[in-house]
């Protein structure tokens, strides 16, 4: 998002990343732009950053000066023509003529959130698989049907690291707060850092196929898969973003492609700022 609107007239982006909680070049992609790009190194979790955005969008102040968005999942304009991606898988593989599931690895779960408006738009989809870490707030929610938020906890799939997603809330409207409707068309996955990293040498050993530690969890959750059906697991990022996790699993050296290896030599350009609602809209009101 931050590329995207790159030195584009009349638009500040300001994003809020958690604090030595990325890695080093996805920081590098956050941090260095410059110009209308602001980054913010907040002292917390992906959930602190969150709850810092959807409280400024209701805050009489800063809607006042500014016309405010988010470009993260919290938007439905990113999930809506992220479904349009589904109807593409499934044309390429429906003609291996088995019933067709989706495995989404997921954080914020706004991907797996357009998959199911792809499906109720008409996508013959059979199920989806809900692929987290030990993030498992809903994996453990479609086994019991008991939803309880926790605090994140760290692992090496640092994007799916959230403890309350914001588009479970959506998910379930989706299927009118009806639990057993939604566990019969949604099966909950995770495993654990030691886990992904078999799936990592899995994947690499029988295909010769790199997956980042977030996909690896979806081709994981392959083994969930019944003999009737085709499954599709999703990618997250390349997995040169994840060098240090990626070579130490497999033993290789990834190639790095080259809009990758150029943000090495670039200087990071960070406010650090406390997980403080106050300083947060103070820096935002001071723009």
């Amino acid at each position: 998002m931050a590329a995207g609107f790159y030195d584009t007239p009349g638009i500040e982006v300001i994003i809020l990343y958690p604090s030595c909680k990325v890695s080093d070049l996805q920081e590098k992609q956050l941090t260095t732009l410059g110009k209308n790009i602001t980054a913010l190194e907040i002292n917390g979790t992906f959930d602190d950053c969150q709850a810092l955005v959807k409280r400024a969008f209701l805050d009489d102040d800063l809607n006042k000066k500014y016309n405010l968005s988010s470009a993260n999942s919290i938007n439905i304009a990113r999930l809506i023509p992220q479904s349009f991606y589904y109807f593409e898988g499934y044309k390429q593989v429906k003609a291996f003529g088995k019933d067709v599931v989706f495995s989404v690895p997921s954080g914020n779960f706004g991907n797996l959130t357009a998959g199911l408006i792809a499906k109720r738009m008409g996508l013959p989809v059979k199920k989806f698989i809900a692929a987290t870490n030990i993030n498992n707030i809903v994996p453990d929610y479609l086994q019991n049907g008991i939803y309880q938020p926790r605090p994140s906890q760290a692992t090496i799939s640092n994007a799916m690291d959230v403890g309350d997603p914001s588009n479970f809330v959506r998910i379930l409207d989706l299927y009118h707060q009806d639990y057993t409707a939604l566990s019969s068309q949604v099966s909950g996955f995770w495993t654990d850092d030691h886990g992904t990293r078999e799936a990592m040498i899995d994947a690499y050993t029988r295909f010769n196929y790199i997956c980042d530690p977030h996909g690896a969890i979806g081709y994981k959750s392959m083994t969930m898969l019944k003999d009737n059906e085709f499954g599709v697991f999703l990618e997250t990022a390349h997995p040169a973003k994840f060098l240090d996790t990626v070579n130490n699993t497999l033993g290789i050296q990834t190639d790095i492609p080259e809009a990758l290896e150029i943000l090495k030599a670039r200087v990071k350009s960070a406010t650090f700022l406390e997980n403080d609602y106050d300083s947060f809209k103070e820096l935002l009101l001071s723009n």
